[in-house]
């Protein structure tokens, strides 16, 4: 009712003409809504451990029922444990004088600890190559500089072992020493995903060369423990015609190529992982998003996937899925990527989790999970404009996003919105002319939780949208339902507003960081309030800024 959004947003009580009608059918059950939000991941794995880090851990596990994955790269790397920018190390493997291998857990335990000990799992990425297995060790670690063309990254962990046996050694004696320490019902609930991104630099080896490194890793790691759960490519993706074909012919080896770690035909594959990622420009002085060219990377993954029979119901996981590549590309020195402090990459990812379960209904894909590469980063300036959850532990309005997917409980139900973009459209062009003001609802026995986001991937001034919400199917003994609105935008859950507000200080006063805690906390738009329930259904009406998103709670 209109009395209820004047209530919570003032604003609301004078409507534009072009109302948004969104009908949300809490009869029409499409299935259970599946928690691919808990899914995370970054390049720098000694940032775990941090102040910071452990404190953005335990808000991810503390956000979520269901656990919360955590993947990231160099965790098998050759170095003391010193962070940089795209770089981390481990030391897990060494060899001595004589060429025999030294194993060191010390590091790798102490990230593992630190999820297991929040209550999330790790997503283990087996990668990268250590110094001492190399088949090019010389120069190992690299120095990445933003805005510098950094051609000499991807240098001697890059490159595949110059002993597979020792590879499968040592995936073998990793997954061996977790059972011993973590237990084996606690491991069998992990993910252990075959290194990352093998069709471009990240791998200096052929395809052939990385499945054969893939045979290896898997037999090693179903020796350790037969109900691990094992997978791959984690290639790019692929909308490119490479990437597409790089994923294809894993999974032709993975369902009838020569093994070359057992002898057998075909490899183990537990899930099939690729990489799905928008492409933001600047047009006109404004940042552009890219939306179209990840919903394109999903599809055709979903497509190449369910065109093999064996593999056709595997989980999938979109183990990095963002508006873009390159999280330490900080928006200072990448304008395109200046959408990441405020309410549009919240947004935006909203729009994507639809997008994604969309698409996945529609290709009958059994979609898992899509893994934001997003954490944080040490050491660097407030809100510089990386790709971030947070910045130096103040949470970032894009991590409401998740906080508010992990309220909604229970099967998803029919949605229809007037001011919606059809997903053939968001394929074909991505967001362009109207805004995209749809929603996302899901059910459970005592209430409906209703999504509703205004994006558009141009980030200009803009009116906000009136929406008119109608929820249909409550239950006929309910009289009155308690409604709940939670909001993202340029004034709420936003702690980079109250920053700016504060005179954007790099070095704040206690008092106000802990204001600034506050503001990056997840925010009603009002007080929660009654709303009378007539034959089954209840409406609402309310402004949404773009870019915005809200959470409506209706409870029973």
């Amino acid at each position: 009712m209109r009395w209820i959004a004047c209530l919570l947003l003032p604003a609301a009580c004078g409507f534009a003409q072009n109302m948004v009608a969104i009908r949300v059918n809490g009869a029409g059950r499409i299935g259970p809504f599946k928690p691919i939000y808990a899914y995370f991941g970054y390049d720098e794995p000694n940032y775990t451990y941090t102040e910071n880090g452990r404190k953005l851990v335990g808000e991810l596990a503390a956000m979520s029922g269901p656990p919360v994955y955590i993947r990231t790269h160099f965790m098998l790397a050759t170095g003391d444990g010193t962070p940089g920018l795209k770089w981390g190390s481990t030391n897990a493997y060494m060899e001595d004088a004589l060429g025999r291998p030294v194993y060191d857990w010390t590091i790798v335990d102490r990230i593992f600890d630190t999820y297991l000990r929040a209550g999330a799992k790790p997503f283990v990425e087996i990668g990268f190559m250590p110094e001492a297995l190399s088949s090019k060790p010389e120069p190992y670690r690299p120095t990445w500089i933003p805005g510098a063309a950094n051609r000499d990254y991807a240098i001697g962990w890059s490159y595949p072992p110059k002993d597979y046996g020792k590879w499968g050694e040592l995936v073998y004696q990793w997954v061996k020493h977790s059972v011993e320490k973590y237990g084996k019902t606690q491991v069998e609930s992990w993910y252990w995903e075959v290194w990352n991104e093998p069709d471009i630099s990240y791998w200096h080896g052929t395809p052939a060369e990385y499945d054969k490194l893939y045979d290896y890793a898997a037999a090693a790691v179903k020796r350790a423990l037969p109900a691990a759960r094992i997978g791959g490519p984690a290639s790019t993706g692929p909308s490119d015609e490479n990437a597409a074909a790089f994923l294809r012919q894993f999974l032709e080896h993975c369902d009838r190529g020569a093994n070359l770690a057992t002898g057998g035909t075909g490899a183990p594959l537990d899930f099939v992982s690729y990489h799905a990622k928008g492409r933001p420009t600047v047009v006109d002085g404004h940042v552009r998003m890219g939306i179209a060219r990840q919903a394109q990377d999903i599809d055709q993954g979903f497509a190449i996937v369910r065109a093999f029979p064996k593999f056709e119901a595997l989980p999938i996981v979109l183990s990095e899925s963002d508006p873009e590549g390159c999280a330490a590309c900080s928006a200072r020195v990448y304008p395109q990527n200046a959408y990441r402090n405020g309410a549009l990459y919240a947004s935006y990812t909203a729009a994507m989790m639809k997008n994604i379960l969309e698409l996945a209904d529609r290709r009958h894909a059994n979609i898992e999970g899509m893994l934001t590469w997003a954490f944080e980063f040490e050491d660097q300036p407030y809100f510089d404009g990386f790709r971030t959850l947070a910045t130096n532990g103040i949470d970032k309005p894009v991590l409401n996003v998740f906080r508010m997917a992990a309220l909604m409980r229970g099967d998803r139900v029919q949605t229809e919105s007037s001011g919606r973009t059809p997903i053939d459209t968001m394929l074909a062009e991505g967001v362009r002319g109207s805004p995209d003001v749809d929603a996302l609802a899901v059910r459970s026995d005592r209430g409906i939780s209703v999504l509703v986001w205004n994006y558009h991937d141009d980030d200009v001034p803009a009116p906000q949208s009136s929406v008119r919400l109608n929820i249909t199917g409550i239950p006929g003994a309910a009289a009155r339902v308690l409604v709940r609105h939670h909001r993202i935008d340029e004034a709420h859950s936003n702690a980079w507003t109250a920053w700016k507000t504060m005179g954007s200080p790099q070095h704040p006063t206690p008092a106000q960081y802990t204001a600034l805690e506050a503001a990056g906390q997840l925010q009603l738009a009002g007080s929660p309030l009654w709303l009378d329930v007539r034959d089954g259904a209840a409406t609402l009406e309310f402004t949404l800024p773009r870019p915005g998103v809200s959470l409506i709670e209706l409870s029973w």
